[in-house]
């Protein structure tokens, strides 16, 4: 297979390591491989046979045309040089992308092919028993669950359970402070009801978990004090009970939940936070039998880090400890994403059945470090101008200042009353610049600079200040 690659001289070196027993050619075209033209290309492969062309990943233009008039296929390299060593020993074994650069699609196919298999491995998977169709211990992967504290008091409760459901919580948790009714809880459930995902309720009161058997699907959470009680009835509901030690131990209140009838048990030893036993309660996992329920939520909330990886570390140690369900939570700003973030961390570790380690897998919580630094070419240049340190006086632009925001996953910018909306910094800005709003060359710099701060903001979860610092 004769391949041709036209490069830049700025990557050159690259490329040619990187074809190093290949059958290729490597053709500068000029000092930068983006800007390779379709007549340059034509041109190119008119010269001797090719069974297949690989440009830039960086390339902006259409080769389509030339495909159709030369029959040779044109496919997108990766992005960056360094890269195509990676991408040229999988030529033999898939077809790259016409539109797409390789770093990408390559990505985006493994890890669909990731996901492929999580579904597959918990379709063909035993369970301890299933809960509106979701499957809980046995070999199914942990399950995530979702709490919403205080949920009498929530005004948007639907969206937020909705919400969690499409974040990928598997159970949605209704929590239920001291302060709420049966009447509160009953009200709850009723806005949520049809709804077809299990739903838990989350109270040691015994009238507010009565108030919610006609449809919760799982109790949070039963021990000696509550189960003579309310256990018969949850038992008679034929729903599922995670139970928690108290002043009684965890197998004896157990024991107290199957004589009350309660079948289907999820065994909580309760995970304390850092600095208050962490690494002495994952003992308590040892030797219990029924399905286990790992409350990592609670360790996140009360950690003033990222929540990402403290997530993807947390599913590990309840994937070693054998856990079937794990608990996360999004009371605070901080750990707003972590639900999301506990599912991929999930699915990473339902990856590594056959692994040592959960590391390519086709799926990461890599956020803001990446895997492999890139290593691109030194910028070459003949003079060198010092930049001047820009005025503090500013020339307000005749035509008048924007407002920049954003609403849910939207970049807003307003002037006049008028706003333009969108998702990408660089469609709002040339929305901007194609109704005229603009004069002069620092307010789009401006623009562009502020713009960009509000996708990033969108991006990482992060609040927007006009102005402020990132």
């Amino acid at each position: 297979m004769r391949i041709l690659l036209p490069t830049g001289a700025a990557t050159e070196k690259m490329v040619r390591k990187a074809v190093a027993g290949f059958d290729a050619d490597v053709v500068v075209t000029g000092e930068i491989a983006s800007f390779l033209t379709p007549h340059k290309l034509h041109t190119l492969i008119q010269k001797k046979k090719y069974d297949l062309v690989i440009v830039s990943g960086m390339c902006t233009a259409s080769f389509e045309k030339v495909e159709r008039e030369t029959g040779v296929p044109v496919y997108r390299g990766p992005r960056h040089a360094a890269d195509l060593a990676l991408v040229l020993p999988l030529l033999g074994s898939l077809t790259l992308s016409r539109t797409v650069p390789a770093d990408e699609f390559l990505t985006a196919k493994k890890a669909g092919e990731a996901i492929f298999r999580v579904d597959q491995q918990e379709e063909e998977a035993g369970a301890d028993f299933v809960v509106r169709g979701v499957k809980i211990g046995g070999s199914s992967r942990m399950k995530v669950l979702a709490e919403i504290m205080d949920a009498h008091r929530c005004d948007a409760l639907r969206e937020e359970v909705e919400r969690f459901f499409f974040a990928g919580a598997d159970i949605v948790d209704l929590g239920f402070g001291f302060d709420a009714t049966p009447e509160d809880v009953s009200r709850a459930f009723s806005l949520v009801e049809d709804i077809d995902r299990p739903l838990a309720v989350d109270t040691q009161v015994p009238e507010l978990i009565r108030a919610a058997l006609s449809r919760a699907d799982i109790v949070l959470s039963l021990q000696e004090k509550n189960i003579p009680l309310i256990g018969s009835e949850v038992g008679d509901a034929v729903i599922a009970a995670v139970i928690v030690p108290g002043e009684s131990t965890l197998k004896k209140n157990i024991a107290l939940a199957k004589k009350a009838g309660i079948t289907c048990i999820i065994a909580d030893p309760l995970l304390q936070p850092v600095g208050s036993g962490l690494v002495a309660s994952l003992n308590n996992f040892k030797n219990v039998g029924p399905p286990l329920f790992f409350g990592a939520g609670n360790v996140v909330e009360l950690l003033d880090a990222d929540s990402i990886g403290a997530n993807a570390l947390l599913a590990g140690m309840a994937k070693e400890v054998g856990a079937s369900m794990i608990f996360s939570s999004e009371h605070s700003d901080k750990t707003r994403g972590s639900i999301g973030e506990m599912r991929q961390a999930v699915e990473m570790m339902a990856l590594t059945r056959d692994r040592p380690y959960p590391k390519d897998l086709g799926i990461d919580l890599l956020v803001l470090k990446e895997k492999r630094k890139r290593r691109e070419p030194p910028v070459v240049y003949e003079t060198v101008t010092s930049a001047k340190t820009m005025p503090d006086a500013i020339t307000y632009d005749p035509k008048g200042n924007f407002r920049i925001g954003i609403e849910g996953d939207q970049i807003i910018a307003a002037i006049h009353g008028r706003a333009v909306r969108g998702k990408r910094w660089q469609d709002v800005l040339y929305t901007i610049l194609s109704q005229g709003d603009v004069s002069l060359p620092d307010h789009i710099g401006y623009l562009g600079r502020e713009l960009y701060k509000a996708e990033l903001a969108i991006r990482y979860g992060r609040s927007f200040e006009q102005d402020g610092e990132f």
